[in-house]
């Protein structure tokens, strides 16, 4: 298991004028495109250990999701991952990306299923990765639970009280002290607003309505140690469209991308390598 990288070496926030807002990013490398979106307690600087790694073959884009980091929030207090995907496009648009491959972790993972059903055209493949799979048909209790509980836990704790919380629960048992670090460090930046509005849309998804219709090569990860997107889950997601691959990833818990960035960074790597 290697070591997540250090988020002082991240390349820096740009912002650029995307739709009717300002959208931030990071970005690295050369060759084809490949644009990854964060979880709900995250934002682009998570991805530094892709953006040193996997620029050594794609052009990585990172982008913080409206209402996180530098990006403007969504309009809409009650959005839904197609508002989310709204978003996206403009972005893209903006820098000029026609095509690329789309990687959604977590809450980042109903965005890319939404925007890869409904942009077929520019999404050369999709990876879900410990995928969120939505609590649009949970029971109503459960829904209001889960998505109450998280705006509460904001709204008294404060995003530095929410990332002592919840960030050792996004790793394994086993998960380097840096690792926690690193997680603890982007959650410590999250912006109320940003986050309830994010929270909301839990509450309206169902990633099993995208995934069913998305045409492009797909492959879900899933973690042996992943407590809050279970494989369990992951692999239902994975059935739910045929010809979709599953790969599982031995230790690491829900922050996989961090902190096992290397096994991690293989998967991805693998099966890009297939489609190109």
């Amino acid at each position: 298991m290697t070591e997540p990288a250090d988020i002082a070496e991240l390349p820096p926030l740009q912002r650029v004028a995307a739709g009717t807002r300002n959208l931030a990013y990071r970005e690295a490398g050369r060759g084809p495109a490949l644009v990854l979106l964060h979880g709900i307690g995250s934002a682009s600087a998570s991805w530094a250990a892709q953006l040193a790694s996997l620029s050594e073959q794609f052009h990585v884009v990172a982008w913080d999701a409206p209402g996180y980091g530098g990006s403007d929030a969504l309009a809409l207090a009650d959005p839904a991952p197609e508002d989310y995907g709204a978003a996206l496009l403009d972005l893209v648009n903006a820098l000029g990306l026609l095509r690329f491959a789309l990687l959604g972790h977590s809450w980042g993972a109903l965005i890319a299923a939404s925007f890869a059903r409904r942009h077929a055209q520019r999404v050369t493949a999709l990876i879900l990765a410990n995928a969120s799979p939505g609590y649009a048909v949970a029971a109503p209790d459960v829904r209001r639970a889960r998505v109450d509980g998280r705006i509460a836990d904001m709204h008294e704790l404060g995003p530095t009280g929410l990332a002592a919380k919840r960030a050792a629960g996004l790793l394994s048992p086993a998960a380097p002290a840096v690792a926690v670090d690193a997680v603890r460090a982007v959650m410590s930046q999250l912006r109320p607003d940003g986050y309830a509005q994010a929270a909301r849309m839990l509450g309206r998804a169902n990633i099993l309505d995208d995934v069913k219709l998305v045409a492009a090569p797909m492959l879900v990860i899933g973690a042996t140690n992943d407590t809050v997107t279970p494989e369990d889950g992951n692999r239902q997601i994975a059935a739910a469209r045929a010809g979709a691959r599953y790969a599982s990833l031995i230790g690491p818990g829900h922050a996989s991308y961090i902190e096992d960035p290397a096994a991690f960074d293989a998967q991805i790597t693998g099966f890009l390598r297939v489609q190109s």
